[in-house]
């Protein structure tokens, strides 16, 4: 147990856990994290499995490689679940702003409450091959609001397909991108159905304006039928010529499960038809449908 063990070794068993947790987070095998960072594989699995005596300089070259924080690697107290969108919020806030959440934070502002987000409609969240595609475009057609895919979105706005876009600008670019497509698409103030990315949920603020924009519903299946579905859709991307990828796709499924909860509503269609797995979609929308939309966004 880490516990039992001396303090540097408790600290790069973290260290590696929390590497390994990012990764997965963001879809990526260890063989594409060794090939971005330019660090060899095994020195990866060394530093995953706690072995590893890193440096700060190629800590910074894993952490700029999966488009993350470096002190998210760190292992430390476990801040609040919010943490990483107050951050993240804080990092593109002018100083103004900033003194305006001090003063908040502080307990000395007697403001308004922050203005509730607009409903958009329901998003769609969860692994490759879950089906928001094929499930949310028969939904769209159902209910007669329209179908958009984030990532196709991402693509025709920089005409760039999203491999491309990874070459170019890495993890952190295509977040970027990724971040402003969504924005453009609730500027149109228009109900849609939004199949998301697998990996949207690592990015905090993004995945944060899903949640109060949309009523958002994770949709769920077993590993075996995410990974059957995405080899149908002839794309392992980005688990090409891994040979443990279903392990891969376990610990990816594993790491990002805690977020894709934080959804509205879950639909399992584990087992299920095409057809089934549809119309247990639309049982789990109709709150949607027969309430005011507006009470389910959230502020």
């Amino acid at each position: 147990m880490t516990e039992n063990l001396d303090p540097e070794t408790g600290f790069l068993e973290q260290l590696g856990q929390r590497v390994r947790t990012m990764r997965a987070l963001r879809g990526m095998s260890r063989k594409v994290l060794a090939k971005v960072s330019g660090i060899s594989e095994r020195y990866i699995a060394q530093l995953e499995s706690g072995k590893g005596n890193v440096s700060i300089v190629l800590l910074r070259r894993v952490s700029d490689a999966m488009g993350a924080h470096l002190e998210d690697l760190i292992p430390a107290d476990e801040p609040a679940p919010d943490w990483p969108v107050i951050r993240d919020l804080l990092r593109k806030a002018t100083p103004n702003q900033v003194a305006q959440a001090r003063e908040i934070l502080a307990g000395h502002a007697g403001g308004a409450s922050a203005q509730r987000a607009s409903f958009s409609g329901i998003a769609l969240i969860g692994l490759r091959g879950a089906g928001k595609s094929t499930l949310g475009r028969m939904l769209a057609k159902k209910i007669g609001w329209s179908f958009v895919e984030l990532n196709k979105e991402i693509e025709r706005q920089n005409g760039l397909s999203v491999a491309e876009i990874i070459a170019l600008y890495g993890q952190e670019g295509f977040r970027r991108m990724e971040q402003t497509a969504l924005n453009q698409l609730l500027a149109r103030k228009e109900l849609m159905v939004l199949a998301t990315g697998g990996g949207i949920v690592s990015e905090p603020l993004t995945f944060d304006l899903i949640l109060q924009s949309f009523y958002t519903i994770w949709l769920k299946a077993e590993p075996e039928e995410h990974m059957t579905r995405v080899r149908g859709q002839g794309d392992l991307r980005p688990m090409a010529d891994d040979r443990s990828a279903m392990a891969e796709l376990r610990t990816i499924l594993l790491s990002r499960e805690p977020l894709y909860a934080r959804a509205n509503a879950v639909v399992d269609t584990a087992g299920l038809s095409v057809d089934a797995a549809a119309a247990r979609l639309i049982d789990a929308v109709s709150p949607v449908l027969q309430n005011e939309a507006r009470r389910f966004a959230r502020g």
